[in-house]
């Protein structure tokens, strides 16, 4: 038994998944009668069960992504590879998972749906990454460690050699979540999965994609990895609508709009800064900034009582008084800059 194979729960290991007799039957039928559908599509079309498999949206990203289709996992979002891997290697009530902190909130619920206890690492100084106090808080019951980077509420990326030693030395499996390395100079190391078997990395089409409605997201990892995941998924878990439509919008490519959001973003970094009420703009990798304000309840309701709403993080561990605010539209960011010298 590997060492992969040996953080795998006993009955997932030996799990016979759910089969259709699309994916066992030979040759090409052109008459199906072995599902219980409905024969007749009626006015949307939509009466066949999808690809269980999603092969031709697999190929579309395993062309654009340049990984092999069988180091690829698409689920509904990014949230449900992260119940996967919960599900595929934590004993519920024994074993225990890794986040740093503040993260996504996901890790933590997850964790909490799964009965398995999330130890929270924090976050070094400027939110820098806490190396060895991750391996402090780690014992032989650990099997997951999430890593976010760029992080989501700081917006700061990681050192790709920080998080590599991480890898190499963390004994259980490492979930890299990039929803924004789109965003980043730093880039992904989604290719890393083809050399260390431990590594699995999150994207998703929802954010520099503009997707956010089909809720596409993306894991990459090793070929045993992705079967475990294909084995435990639930046999359709993308829709036939959302793969026809995640096809259609992959037609094209979303690098004009990252570099306008990537521009907007160090206009608003600028802007935000000069407010006397704010008290510090924290660099961002991301889609969004994290700002420290004054009366950070107060101005999210002003913001509110405007017609934008953001995102209060100020109850967050270590994001005391900060509000997270997503970069938008030129528009949208002209807008909230007027509210905001009012309010000033």
């Amino acid at each position: 038994m590997n060492s992969i194979e040996a953080l795998v729960r006993p009955n997932i290991r030996t799990l016979s998944p759910y089969s259709t007799a699309r994916d066992e039957a030979k040759g090409t039928p052109d008459i199906f009668l072995d599902a219980n559908e409905s024969p007749y599509p009626g006015l949307l079309g939509y009466n066949r069960y999808p690809d269980p498999r999603q092969k031709v949206l697999k190929a579309r990203v395993s062309a654009l992504k340049g990984l092999p289709t069988e180091n690829i996992f698409l689920g509904n979002g990014s949230d449900e590879a992260i119940d996967l891997v919960y599900r595929i290697f934590c004993t519920p009530g024994r074993d225990n998972a890794l986040a740093i902190e503040p993260s996504y909130g996901m890790y933590s619920v997850a964790a909490d749906i799964n009965d398995v206890e999330l130890r929270p690492v924090p976050l070094g100084a400027g939110f820098s990454l806490p190396v060895e106090e991750i391996f402090a808080k780690a014992d032989d019951r650990t099997k997951l460690l999430f890593l976010c980077s760029p992080n989501n509420p700081s917006g700061n990326a990681f050192e790709p050699s920080q998080i590599l030693e991480l890898v190499r030395r963390f004994p259980g499996i490492v979930v890299l979540d990039e929803a924004y390395a789109d965003f980043s100079a730093r880039g992904s190391l989604r290719a890393a999965v083809l050399e260390q078997p431990n590594l699995v990395v999150l994207q998703t089409f929802s954010k520099a994609y503009g997707m956010a409605g089909l809720r596409v997201g993306l894991a990459f990892a090793s070929a045993y990895i992705i079967d475990l995941m294909n084995r435990v998924k639930y046999p359709y878990n993308l829709s036939q609508a959302t793969q026809e439509l995640a096809l259609k919008a992959l037609e094209t490519t979303p690098e004009a709009n990252i570099r306008e959001i990537v521009f907007q973003r160090e206009r608003l970094f600028k802007a935000l800064s000069s407010f006397s009420f704010v008290r510090k703009v924290y660099p961002s990798d991301a889609n969004f900034l994290l700002v420290k304000v004054d009366k950070a309840d107060d101005l999210y309701e002003v913001l509110l009582q405007g017609g934008i709403i953001v995102r209060n993080r100020s109850r967050v561990p270590g994001c005391s008084g900060c509000l997270r605010i997503t970069v938008g539209t030129p528009a949208e960011n002209d807008r909230l800059l007027q509210i905001l010298q009012s309010y000033a």
